[in-house]
């Protein structure tokens, strides 16, 4: 099946600069329909908002709410539960990632990260491209 390049992606981090680069590596990529949140309560009110997402792509690190709690919320709601979920985080925790991989997460990536990881690890997720 093809992936659509067009489908919507959410980028979920409090960090300005860590948006950008991840906007930027997922144009390299031939993605340009990218919104963004600058923490996981922003990200579930546009979701709970109606607002449809193929992908969401979380930091971990966030407050008020984390990537880790926005992974838990969107797992837990009957129409957001099937979106894929990436979570990225500068720290390789094996018990972060048990945790994550538990709370339904689709994959994981540890920063710091180039496009080609990234293009790797959206296509485990939602198929080739």
């Amino acid at each position: 099946m093809a992936v659509n390049m067009a489908m919507p992606i959410l980028v979920v981090d409090d960090y300005k600069t860590m948006i950008r680069i991840i906007r930027n590596l997922l144009k390299q990529l031939g993605f340009d329909n990218v919104d963004e949140a600058a923490d996981g309560e922003e990200a579930l009110q546009k979701m709970q908002g109606g607002a449809q997402f193929g992908l969401i792509i979380s930091d971990w690190n966030m407050e008020p709410m984390t990537g880790y709690e926005l992974l838990k919320e969107v797992r837990s709601d009957d129409k957001l539960k099937g979106t894929p979920f990436i979570m990225i985080t500068a720290e390789s925790k094996t018990e972060n990632v048990i945790a994550a991989k538990r709370a339904g997460v689709n994959n994981y990536i540890v920063k710091p990260f180039n496009a080609a990881t990234l293009k790797m690890k959206i296509a485990s997720v939602i198929g080739d491209f």
